[in-house]
């Protein structure tokens, strides 16, 4: 077997690295009718679409960018165990590890969160949803394909606002010559969507390895070390 000296690791954010749904998160605490009207109106809006509303709307009553940053600070986050995980295996040099973000939340809820863990540079690359705060406050939102102009081609099933095969293989072409590992196994996390996706399509090319605790991705990462 070849020796891997670099490898590539491909993180989703929410319930993933981040133990909750950073968009849902913000209204739960800040406005719990407008999380509410989110989860009636998800299946007839496009999602970032949504969020975006929502936003506006909770500017609109006079919720603050400092609430918002306090209330990403607040939210549960990642165990111990997962900021082990992913520190160690950065920081490791047998092999070399390159840690890439693609995610459907947006800039400013990952960005801020990142950077009250101490994990800012972590990612070589955060693939997202572009937000920024306005000098009103607003946290202005917007979906990462513009919906007025040219759309991905995805076929599986992506949301209009990024299609993550297309995003990752954009990564993969910037990174030339690429990575001795990657795209040979896929983390997926129990009771969540995707479990569901690979239990019913199949046609995967790769191993799967399931996980509940973060405690098991710190396992697999440390293996991910330990054998080379």
């Amino acid at each position: 077997m070849a020796t891997i000296k670099t490898q590539l690791v491909v993180f989703d954010f929410d319930w993933s690295m981040a133990d909750q749904d950073t968009d849902r998160w913000i209204f739960e605490v800040l406005a719990p009718d407008i999380r509410r009207k989110i989860k009636t109106l998800k299946e007839s809006v496009q999602w970032t679409d949504l969020i975006a509303q929502s936003l506006q709307e909770i500017h609109a009553r006079g919720r603050t960018r400092e609430e918002i940053e306090h209330t990403l600070r607040q939210m549960p986050f990642v165990t111990p165990a997962m900021v082990r995980g992913v520190t160690n295996l950065k920081g490791g040099s047998n092999p070399t590890t390159t840690f890439f973000c693609l995610s459907n939340a947006n800039s400013v809820f990952i960005n801020t969160i990142l950077e009250s863990k101490g994990l800012q540079n972590l990612f070589e690359e955060i693939v997202t949803n572009p937000a920024e705060f306005e000098p009103s406050g607003l946290l202005k939102l917007r979906r990462r394909v513009d919906p007025n102009g040219p759309q991905h081609s995805c076929t599986v099933g992506c949301s209009p606002n990024m299609c993550k095969g297309e995003e990752l293989a954009a990564f993969l072409e910037r990174h030339k010559p690429g990575y001795d590992r990657h795209l040979d196994m896929v983390l997926c996390r129990r009771f969540r969507g995707l479990e569901g996706r690979i239990s019913r399509e199949g046609g995967h090319q790769c191993q799967v390895k399931y996980w509940a605790g973060a405690w098991e991705v710190e396992e697999i990462f440390n293996q991910f070390i330990e054998k080379n």
